[in-house]
């Protein structure tokens, strides 16, 4: 089974396991994976498909998209060409090309980079909110399921690397999002108020960060 979207087909794959109703994802592999329970019909499955196309079509985007980004290198929302050549001592950044000696001095560019415009903004963000919070410690680390994570108790906060592939804007949303953290520990009707009182378009920075 499969399905055809922008020229290119897709494969659907059955998986089916001792559960009630039917999910339908489309993993990075851009396999449509369909789970649910050993007596769903193979013309239920064909008829759930044809009714979800849309939403379909939207996870392939998402999916591709985020590949996208993945296989190439990006800093602040710019694409980047990366050189490498073993005369440089350091990673130098020329027009839409990086220069760098191994992918080891580009991970540790990028590590280093990240550390400086996430501290910097960090600042300019607690800045904006007046201080109404303690100042966090910041680690920056890659991390799969969160774009950054608050510890309260520890007045922590730890982004996630791959931000820094991102605009200064989306960034600035996920630290205003964990400072919010600190005086609502939740996702409350008065916690997004916080986020939209010092992030007015964080529905934005959100939609691009859920989206790539």
């Amino acid at each position: 089974m499969n399905i055809s979207y922008n020229g290119k087909n897709y494969e659907i794959k059955v998986i089916r396991k001792s559960i009630k109703h039917t999910y339908i994802r489309v993993k990075e592999d851009l396999i449509i994976y369909v789970t649910t329970n050993y007596f769903t019909s193979d013309s239920y499955i064909k008829k759930l498909v044809q009714e979800n196309l849309i939403n379909i079509y939207k996870m392939i985007d998402r999916q591709t998209k985020k590949q996208e980004k993945n296989n190439n290198y990006y800093l602040l929302g710019k694409k980047y060409n990366i050189i490498i050549c073993n005369i440089f001592k350091k990673a130098v950044i020329d027009d839409d090309n990086i220069f760098v000696k191994n992918i080891r001095m580009l991970d540790q560019f990028t590590r280093e980079k990240a550390k400086e415009i996430f501290s910097n903004r960090l600042v300019e963000c607690y800045e904006k909110m007046g201080k109404v919070t303690p100042f966090p410690k910041l680690i920056v680390k890659k991390m799969k399921q969160k774009w950054g994570y608050c510890n309260k108790r520890d007045k922590l906060i730890t982004l996630n690397l791959e931000l820094i592939k991102y605009n200064i804007d989306e960034i600035d949303y996920v630290i205003v999002h964990e400072l919010c953290h600190f005086i609502y520990f939740n996702h409350s009707k008065q916690f997004w108020e916080c986020v939209s009182e010092y992030k007015p378009n964080y529905k934005a920075n959100r939609k691009i960060l859920r989206e790539e």
